[in-house]
């Protein structure tokens, strides 16, 4: 068959000198390179701390934070005080002259700096409560109040606040291998989110009373000092999130005694906290798979909330290996849990909700977070903890080791919308998958917020896709990224950008890198290797602090695919995709040539085919072809050919050789800059299809236009680039053969 295809297509092809063109700014966006150059130009030096593979290296090393903390609640004053111990080993091979704290609540005091670099317009149409909080109201003063820090022995410790950031001052610099233990004590007004915003604080529920509390990043946390950046002490603004190393908490939280909770960690004092009913009811839950036990009922809570004990009550929590620690507390809270089934281990499945969430809340929550550690599991390594948690906390979405706080609810009557499910589920998948990115992958939020956002936006479609639902994801699929990707280089970033720096902040930094990833899982790489070498970098670095270089370099080490073209064009560049067909011209076969064939320069090849005779494919475009001839190649009416097959085949040959009848030849061009696979579909006058795909390089020595030649047993009546939409092309009106109209969103 091969000599076949050499004597009567290969000869005739004319071939001309191709040239490779760098793209204009405008359109590569704004980097302007040889795009399928290695990535030596971005990538960090690989080291002993980090391999070439995308590995730790045999240096590789990490601190560790240990905490006791005591905190109580003033639920009448919304106010929040507490102790700490932290106990901080230096397993770095650098001596630390000082040790560097958040303080995040202090983004939010009188004298931050962050309401001063953000731009600000009079809203003109504003509700009045709006209108006066926004004009009127000074506010409690935010931020935390630092009362002493102290050295084990009680002595007081130098130290500087620098906004969100402390500095310790050590009176000896802390050698490898040594650890320093300190105490500092502090409180802070708790914010109401709903009116002031944050990540975490409390919901108001006026007409009774009441408050539900999720608190978060309340006490001094210890910043990450590695071998990347040495000390991350970057200012919190607001956007960028956190970076914590990982260490071992045992917090003791005192609350009214007719609140219920959940937290971080074990809960070591069920006995005391819960009633007897209620222990009996989480140890069933602990056998059940199928669906969540009812632990508080909503009767139970509803007595609660009317209740407002004066006594107190203590929680006592005990988290290993974990990087950082939430609470949630109401006297509203329902609580329901199930036993969800790992392919190792049995772990809990957790909501709290008050009775506004449901019947949404009961009916689903639970449930999704059971699936979203079971989906999530498969595609990583079994959830190492022991819980994972779901609060319902309205305009939330912020997620911590073991708990999340989620929005979404039905209305006053108790109807939820498809929308409002749809937003909740989606959300709580989100918030949940994120106790893998980045609570055990842990990566640098401060500085990258796409390694935890834009992974776990991913694993967030995979895991709706995986409902079996037909779930309306909002980030994943190629083509909803296309809007953004399409919009004014102005307003757009590469996303390696610092979180701080970028403008579309949930398509840069969730629905671009989670729509690279789905491309790279479907079109590019395959599941099969994909998913391959997405576990291996998750499994690489869990309870580690990986860098965007240790994702690419393991992604490539583990597939043996090379993806610096797709890192670098969808990471380092805001290059967008555009894929066309420029021209399609069909051959017909004659033994004689056209006057423009007679002095063709044949190219000789490996098998020096420069002497005749020759078949000709001749173009219908061609002046001198009679329009009468054009019709499908019989091998028995060109005499050549018919001489060929009668006397160099074998029998067996003849038996298994193609049959070609029409000769077409395509010319893809790529406006866009972004490098892409070609997927094209063609379908013939029976309205039977076939799809051919063309790895991304075939680009690799013409940036601007490339071709392939089709010899089909039927006519060709259409073709289409990307008929699924797997690539994320901006502009489909040049993806069709014949050019087809293509309705407006209007229409």
């Amino acid at each position: 068959m091969k000599k076949i295809t050499l004597l009567f297509i290969f000869p005739v092809i004319l071939f001309a000198q191709e040239k490779t063109t760098t793209l204009t700014p405008k359109q590569s966006g704004k980097y302007d390179t040889n795009k399928f150059s290695q990535m030596y130009d971005l990538l960090a030096t690989p080291n002993m701390f980090r391999t070439a593979s995308g590995a730790p290296g045999s240096a590789y090393y990490q601190q560790q934070a240990d905490y006791k903390i005591d905190v109580e609640l003033d639920d009448k004053n919304a106010k929040l005080s507490g102790s700490e111990t932290v106990t901080y080993y230096n397993n770095s091979p650098d001596s630390l002259e000082y040790l560097w704290l958040q303080l995040d609540q202090n983004q939010a005091a009188k004298n931050s700096e962050s309401p001063l670099v953000e731009s600000k317009i009079i809203e003109q149409v504003l509700p009045a409560e709006k209108f006066a909080n926004q004009y009127f109201k000074q506010g409690l003063d935010r931020g935390f109040k630092i009362e002493y820090v102290k050295d084990a022995k009680g002595n007081p410790l130098s130290y500087t606040i620098n906004q969100t950031m402390m500095r310790i001052n050590l009176v000896t610099p802390l050698k490898p291998g040594e650890k320093f233990i300190f105490s500092t004590k502090w409180w802070y007004n708790i914010n109401n989110y709903i009116q002031d915003g944050g990540r975490s604080g409390y919901e108001p529920f006026e007409k009774e009373g009441n408050r539900l509390y999720v608190i978060a990043q309340f006490y001094p946390r210890m910043a990450v000092y590695n071998d990347v950046e040495g000390w991350q002490n970057m200012q919190f603004w607001g956007g960028g999130e956190f970076a914590l190393p990982f260490g071992n908490f045992d917090v003791n939280i005192t609350v009214p005694a007719d609140h219920v909770m959940d937290a971080t960690g074990e809960l070591m004092n069920r006995s005391e906290v819960f009633t007897p009913a209620q222990v009996k009811r989480y140890e069933l839950a602990q056998k059940t798979f199928d669906k969540p036990v009812v632990v508080v009922t909503q009767a139970e809570a509803e007595a609660n909330e009317k209740g407002f004990s004066d006594k107190k009550k203590t929680w006592k929590f005990s988290a290993k290996n974990v990087r950082d620690f939430g609470i949630a507390t109401s006297r509203k809270f329902i609580y329901d849990a199930m036993a969800v089934q790992l392919s190792t281990k049995v772990v809990m499945a957790e909501s709290l909700y008050p009775k506004e969430a449901n019947p949404l809340w009961g009916e689903t929550s639970t449930q999704m977070v059971a699936h979203t550690l079971k989906s999530y599991s498969s595609h990583t390594f079994d959830y190492p903890y022991p819980k994972a948690v779901s609060v319902s906390a309205e305009d939330q979405g912020m997620e911590y080791p073991m708990i999340c706080w989620n929005f979404g609810r039905p209305d006053a009557n108790g109807v939820t919308s498809e929308q409002v499910k749809n937003g909740m589920i989606g959300v709580v998948i989100h918030e949940v998958g994120h106790n893998f990115f980045p609570m055990i992958v842990n990566s640098d939020e401060r500085q990258w917020t796409w390694m935890d956002e834009g992974l776990n936006s991913f694993m967030e479609f995979m895991a709706e896709q995986e409902l079996g639902t037909n779930f309306p994801s909002r980030r994943g699929p190629a083509k909803n990224i296309v809007p953004y990707m399409s919009g004014d280089q102005k307003f757009l970033e590469p996303i390696m950008s610092n979180s701080e720096s970028i403008i579309q902040f949930g398509n840069n930094a969730y629905g671009k890198p989670a729509t690279g990833l789905n491309i790279l899982r479907e079109t590019i790489m395959g599941r099969e290797l994909f998913d391959h070498a997405f576990k291996v970098y998750a499994n690489r670095w869990k309870f580690k602090h990986p860098t965007p270089e240790d994702f690419f370099r393991t992604m490539e080490d583990a597939s043996a695919v090379d993806l610096d073209w797709f890192f670098r064009g969808w990471f380092y560049s805001t290059d967008f995709v555009d894929i066309g067909i420029n021209e399609v011209k069909q051959y017909y076969v004659s033994e004689t040539p056209t006057a423009a064939l007679k002095d063709a320069k044949i190219r000789k090849g490996r098998f020096g085919l420069d002497k005749g005779p020759f078949v000709y494919l001749i173009s219908e475009k061609s002046e001198e072809l009679n329009p009468s001839d054009k019709k499908p190649l019989k091998i028995e009416e060109v005499k050549l050919l018919s001489e060929y097959v009668d006397q160099k085949l074998t029998a067996e040959e003849k038996a298994t050789m193609k049959t070609p009848k029409y000769f077409y030849e395509i010319e893809f061009n790529k406006p866009g800059g972004m490098l892409m696979p070609i997927i094209v579909e063609i379908t013939y006058e029976d309205d039977t299809k076939e799809t051919f795909k063309y790895p991304a390089q075939i680009w690799r020595k013409n940036n601007e236009t490339t071709k392939k030649v089709y010899a089909t047993e039927k006519v060709i009546k259409k073709i289409q680039i990307d008929p699924k939409l797997e690539t994320a092309d901006i502009d489909v009106t040049n993806n069709t053969w014949p050019k087809s109209e293509v309705k407006s969103k209007f229409d």
